[in-house]
């Protein structure tokens, strides 16, 4: 698995990386097809007092691209919406794939207990 970790008009620390990365265990744990994911952190300022966090995360997995976005005015709150909003995506789409493969198990019964009756 390829991380790619990023910062826009922003200074990447080791804590935020580190942080980041515990993170994403949290997904790991969840689905490990995972291929490549890159997280794009930023500070935007809308006024000279005011800044506004942003992160993003882009997650390539076997089969789809996961993308996801928040916006906090600090960024370790960001990093938690934007995980929390992740984990969500990755768990609909594992429900997704797992129902699909008892699906495929299932529909090739009905047409042999049509055809014997």
């Amino acid at each position: 698995m390829n991380l790619t970790i990023s910062g826009h008009h922003l200074d990447l620390t080791p804590a935020i990386r580190e942080y980041v990365q515990n993170k994403l265990t949290r997904i790991k744990r969840h689905f490990d097809h995972v291929i490549d994911i890159s997280v794009i952190l930023s500070v935007d300022k809308l006024t000279e007092k005011e800044k506004r966090q942003k992160a993003e995360i882009n997650v390539h997995i076997k089969g789809k691209d996961l993308h996801a976005e928040s916006i906090a005015h600090d960024l370790y709150a960001a990093i938690d919406m934007l995980i929390d909003k992740l984990d969500r995506q990755v768990i609909k789409h594992k429900d997704r794939v797992q129902n699909h493969h008892s699906m495929a198990k299932r529909l090739p019964e009905e047409p042999l207990a049509a055809a014997a009756s």
